[in-house]
């Protein structure tokens, strides 16, 4: 059996967009055994899918803060005694940043990833054995794919498989109607849609008679969404989830409207009705793709309007 180890560490939404891969691997040839390296705090996205044999974690983001303590180097050094303790007939980088390409590296085996013009980081293509041109005009999806089917000797696919089936969640604070998720929380002020917009979909909902879920991932996100579910009828504020329990919320909604933020990617992932908002940023390359029904409204400095929103709304709601 062949031993294939995948490097997408961060952020979410680009450890979603690299999942298809998966499914591709497996269908050009279903021994391989697959192991994936992946930042701790996103470890739950691939353990939620059935082709990944063996996550590995990392946690640079947490080490580089401490670096200099003991208990930082003790990691590390179980971390590198992991790596080594397996052979891997191909490590393959799709993260292709100088900090994937260097944990790449500690893998014991031969490490392919971008050529330097394909590259983000033209450096990090220095750490590899094998390297491949790919298109950096292509959407990051398409690059993952496109990456791994060059270095194992495939074709892509036509469809679209992110390999995610999470069963639908019945927990007790879910609304007991038909609800949508709405998204509010991103990392940035400038991508986040308007509080007026917010409601004013909130209650376009509840009259076709669908509840609000509003999640959050901190306490700053947490009141944020307290103050919008108090101008929502019907809305409910989650309780914090892990990324699995978020997976079923999404998997069982009627559609989710979300900004540019992980969980969107997330809910398109798991072939929720996904309708992506892009305030600051532009969705080109990185908006929700999926072959279920999704679409990606607004531009840097365009956020869409409501009205634009319940466009593609209805599209999914209307009989």
């Amino acid at each position: 059996m062949s031993k294939l180890l995948i490097v997408k560490t961060s952020s979410m939404g680009d450890v979603i967009h690299a999942l298809p891969v998966l499914a591709d691997v497996a269908g050009s040839n279903p021994s391989w055994q697959v192991d994936w390296m992946v930042e701790e705090s996103f470890a739950g996205i691939p353990q939620m899918h059935p082709r990944v044999c063996n996550v590995i974690p990392v946690a640079v983001r947490r080490w580089r803060k401490a670096w200099w303590k003991g208990s930082v180097q003790a990691e590390w050094r179980a971390f590198k005694h992991r790596l080594a303790s397996s052979h891997y007939d191909l490590v393959l980088d799709l993260q292709g940043l100088l900090k994937s390409a260097w944990l790449a590296s500690k893998a014991n085996g031969p490490v392919a990833g971008y050529d330097s013009h394909s590259i983000r980081e033209p450096i990090a293509s220095y750490f590899y054995d094998r390297r491949f041109a790919v298109s950096r005009t292509s959407h990051a999806v398409t690059r993952n794919r496109q990456l791994a089917a060059e270095a194992l000797g495939y074709t892509i696919p036509s469809s679209l498989d992110y390999g995610l089936a999470p069963s639908p969640v019945a927990f007790s604070w879910l609304p007991h109607k038909p609800y949508a998720v709405l998204l509010h929380a991103t990392s940035r002020a400038d991508k986040q849609w308007s509080v007026a917009a917010w409601q004013s979909l909130a209650v376009r909902l509840h009259e076709l008679g669908l509840a609000c879920v509003l999640p959050w991932g901190s306490q700053a996100e947490q009141q944020a969404a307290a103050t919008l579910a108090r101008g929502m009828p019907n809305a409910v504020v989650a309780p914090q989830m892990s990324l699995a329990d978020a997976a079923g919320v999404l998997a069982g909604a009627r559609l989710t409207v979300g900004v540019d933020t992980g969980l969107s990617h997330l809910a398109a992932a798991v072939a929720c009705p996904t309708i992506a908002l892009f305030c600051a940023s532009e969705p080109g390359l990185t908006g929700v793709m999926a072959d279920s029904l999704c679409w990606n409204l607004g531009h840097n400095g365009m956020p869409p309007s409501v009205d634009d929103v319940w466009r593609h709304v209805m599209q999914v709601l209307a009989p």
